[in-house]
């Protein structure tokens, strides 16, 4: 039996979240492994559930998807980080990827891109 790629998701908004989890749980290669609104409960969350990869906001409360990624990478944790955004400036980008993000997607994005 194939072992499913376990995301966690880390999206403020909450009708974008579930959506995302719907593609996600509709996708055979994938699985939800979680889901939260703020930065501070993802960095807990990625530690507790260890998904295969952690799909998140570059804006989210408490701790933003720059320090999430940040913390995650200063603690060696390898978990492929996807940020998924709406800031689409060159400089947000290199943010994101200089911060430990492997990928950089802008919203608004075509789910199927996404998925691959």
């Amino acid at each position: 039996m194939e072992t499913k790629t376990r995301v966690l998701i880390a999206e403020p908004g909450e009708d974008l979240r579930n959506l995302l989890a719907s593609h996600i749980q509709e996708d055979e290669g994938m699985e939800l492994a979680g889901a939260t609104g703020d930065g501070e409960e993802a960095l807990a969350l990625v530690s507790q559930l260890r998904p295969d990869v952690l799909l998140t906001e570059l804006m989210l409360p408490k701790l933003d998807g720059l320090e999430v990624a940040r913390r995650l990478r200063s603690a060696h944790v390898s978990t492929p980080i996807l940020m998924l955004t709406a800031r689409d400036e060159i400089s947000d980008k290199v943010k994101g990827l200089d911060c430990g993000a492997d990928d950089y997607m802008t919203k608004p994005f075509d789910t199927s891109e996404l998925l691959a």
